[in-house]
């Protein structure tokens, strides 16, 4: 393949792509043995490939400026284009589950596989197109007015991310300024972002009428696929996390408290870990990519080859800019079996958790889409995934004197305890859609005040030092995750002790937990998400007592001195 760069973008031609679907449910039934079946098969999914692979270079491009007119527009077919494109392969599916050779097909690329394309099927619906196109025009609004948003800052022309750097100053009153700043800036575009939500509500809550379902929260769940579990597990984890992780978080923020010798920890004073200033990364963007490569050599056979490729074809966009997304990802190029790493770099240790965090992500698609010939098999359900991000931040922990030189063991710490003290504010945001769902709160007011309420319960510790905007509860609305991709945030809670788990075994046997973690991105989405855990050899984190005994393997290293 060629660099990301020199990518040529066209957009797909329907009219082709539409004869080519129509091209296999004219021949498909006329197959007479299950080769001649799986072959038409396979065409048809490379042609979702290139559809796929065009789709996502345009969503790349456009998130990196989505001030570029072009591929802004470019989004705007997609989102009309893709829904329809679903109603076609709609009929192929289903001529796929008639076939004789379905019990051939479930054989070879598994019985989940079968299971996710009737679920498809399901959602696959002509009454939902014009929805569907609202949503995505609705996210892609949303999307632009947050990553467009800027103020001028000490001199300096900052977005949200740029904000985030000065909230982090040892200089109290410089992180008090850029957290009104922050507050402001969400504060000024709030009336927008609520209208957009108010609309994102109404349309989520009329496409699960249409398909038939109780309400958006059971919708959501089948679309993710959450197979193996439902609500009430999800409240039931979300109940282990205020009794067991919301004291000990208690405790971290004391001890933070005490480091910074203040009397008392306002919300701008959390992302400071030591008065002298956090660990931050040694080195420009590519020095810290040099770094990386020489870190994953070191780490293993395979992932030196993963980023090998990964330098080699620039599949990556790391520095944050005017006009640019908020916030990182992994995506992935189909037609070429690449990843893609999105970043926002802003000389905080941040920088070097996205080389760890993201390419946990992009090592295990790497790795897959090297096992399976379909993308739908590349990536598991996000509970899933997440595991595989965040338990890379943690295999890379023997590396971060290279990032940080003496300042590692404070980064490690760092980490560690920030990783704990957001798993409530994971919930908190959890519980805010379900409670708005549950209940359609199209009301701007009432939102904030549910979300004034689950933060005394997920974060008592939290002091806005009188900010009027916060206070009231406007603090949901940074989450873009709420907007973009709903119902997809406690996932990080749960991955998170399957993350805590391979960090704890590190220290006893960290051969044989990267041989699990090894044999759980080589699985990719194959299974369910039970059963990939225990190709991990990870716990339920809904088993009641799960969350205690994970939070009791890593005690020692958050409270050293007890």
């Amino acid at each position: 393949m060629e660099k990301f760069s020199e990518i040529k973008y066209v957009r797909p031609d329907m009219d082709a792509f539409s004869k080519e679907v129509h091209a296999f449910i004219d021949a498909f039934p006329k197959a007479e043995n299950y080769a001649q079946a799986r072959e038409l098969f396979m065409e048809l999914n490379n042609t979702r490939k290139k559809l796929d692979t065009m789709n996502t270079v345009a969503d790349i491009r456009n998130t990196v400026d989505t001030a570029d007119e072009f591929y802004e527009k470019e989004i705007e077919f997609f989102n009309a284009a893709i829904p329809n494109a679903e109603l076609e392969l709609k009929k192929a599916n289903e001529l796929l589950l008639a076939s004789p050779f379905i019990d051939d097909f479930q054989k070879e690329f598994g019985e989940l596989y079968i299971r996710n394309i009737k679920n498809q099927i399901r959602f696959a619906d002509a009454r939902n197109v014009d929805n569907q196109i609202r949503e995505s025009q609705l996210t892609q609004q949303y999307a632009k007015a947050s990553a467009v948003c800027s103020t001028t800052f000490h001199g300096e022309k900052v977005n949200f991310y740029g904000l985030l750097k000065y909230m982090q100053s040892t200089d109290r009153q410089v992180r008090r300024e850029a957290f009104e700043a922050w507050a402001a800036l969400y504060e000024s575009i709030s009336g927008e972002l609520d209208a957009v939500y108010d609309e994102l509500i109404r349309v989520r809550c009329d496409m699960a009428e249409v398909l038939g379902f109780s309400d958006y929260i059971e919708m959501i769940y089948q679309r993710r696929e959450r197979y193996d579990y439902n609500r009430k597990d999800v409240e039931n984890f979300r109940r282990q996390v205020k009794e067991t992780i919301v004291p000990v978080c208690m405790q971290l923020f004391e001890d933070q408290k005490k480091r910074l010798g203040i009397d008392s920890l306002h919300y701008y004073d959390e992302a400071l870990a030591y008065p002298e200033g956090n660990a931050v990364p040694i080195g420009n963007t590519q020095e810290l990519i040099d770094k990386a490569l020489k870190m994953y050599h070191e780490l293993s056979e395979q992932t030196g080859e993963f980023f090998d490729f990964m330098v080699k074809y620039d599949l990556f966009d790391l520095e944050t800019k005017p006009a640019k997304r908020q916030g990182g990802y992994c995506t992935f190029l189909a037609d070429y079996n690449a990843p893609f790493i999105f970043s926002n770099f802003n000389k905080t240790s941040a920088d070097v958790d996205v080389l760890t965090h993201e390419a946990g992500h992009a090592f295990e698609a790497y790795t897959a889409s090297r096992i399976y010939p379909l993308t739908d098999q590349v990536w598991s359900t996000t509970e899933i995934d997440e595991i595989h991000s965040m338990s890379m931040e943690y295999f890379t922990y023997p590396w971060m004197e290279l990032f940080f030189e003496n300042h590692a063991d404070k980064y490690r710490y760092e980490h560690l305890a920030s990783s704990v003290m957001v798993v409530p504010y994971m919930c908190c945001v959890d519980e805010f859609q379900h409670r708005v769902f549950e209940g359609k709160v199209t009301d701007a007011g009432k939102r904030r005040e549910i979300w004034s309420s689950l933060e005394k319960e997920y974060m008592p510790w939290r002091d806005y030092d009188g900010n009027e905007f916060l206070e009231n509860g406007g603090f949901w609305m940074q989450k873009q995750h709420i907007f973009l991709f709903p119902f997809y945030y406690i996932d990080y809670a749960l991955a998170q002790m399957g993350a805590f788990e391979f960090y704890g075994r590190m220290k006893e046997n960290k051969e044989q937990a990267w041989e699990d973690y090894y044999r759980l991105c080589s699985a990719g989405g194959s299974r369910g998400y039970f059963e990939l855990l225990k190709v991990g050899n990870l716990s339920n984190p809904f088993a009641d007592g799960t969350v205690g005994r994970v939070m009791d393997s890593i005690r020692s290293d958050l409270f050293p001195a007890d």
